[in-house]
């Protein structure tokens, strides 16, 4: 059974040569958008995956840009507005030690190198020079810099994360 990893969204067509404006949620647009990737377009009515080859990627503003083979016209494209791209996870590449898929983050369980128990990671912020990781608490959500001073073990297996807590990272006051 194939599991499929999302990277983004078809969210309207650009031109009339079959361009389409996707919003990318992929970690690795460059990688994943290159000139003869294989993406898989989801038909939500009848629950198939459909191959699109990319022979185009660009970056504007908000969107990324792509074209597939052959669909070279608006007509050809405009059936797949509002649908989702995947992939296989199976074709995600390996990580270097220390770099993580988003989704093998989002979820994950957030404990202090003491025990205590914070909450659950529910977003990643890419504010800069590292990840910020949003974790859902029972009071104000915590913002933890994805830097190896906080974030002492990642446990993808058992969805945990264990983090020290360095002074400042936790507001006191109430």
């Amino acid at each position: 059974m194939t599991h499929w990893q999302y990277v983004g969204k078809i969210v309207n067509t650009r031109g009339i040569k079959g361009e389409v404006k996707v919003i990318s949620v992929t970690d690795f647009p460059d990688e994943r958008f290159a000139t003869g990737a294989l993406l898989y377009v989801h038909d939500e009515k009848n629950s198939t995956y459909h191959p699109l080859t990319v022979t185009g990627f660009t970056r504007r503003k908000t969107f990324d840009c792509l074209t597939f083979k052959d669909y070279d016209s608006i007509n050809a494209v405009e059936k797949y507005k509002g649908c989702s791209l995947y992939v296989p996870r199976e074709q995600l590449s390996e990580l270097e030690e220390g770099s993580y898929y988003y989704y093998q983050i989002i979820g994950a369980q957030v404990m202090t190198d003491t025990g205590t128990r914070l909450g659950r990671i529910k977003e990643i912020l890419s504010p800069g020079a590292n990840d910020v990781w949003v974790v859902e608490t029972e009071g104000k959500d915590l913002l933890i810099p994805y830097i190896k001073d906080v974030v002492k073990a990642v446990d993808t297996e058992k969805k945990q994360v264990t983090i020290h807590l360095i002074p400042g990272l936790i507001d006191h006051e109430d």
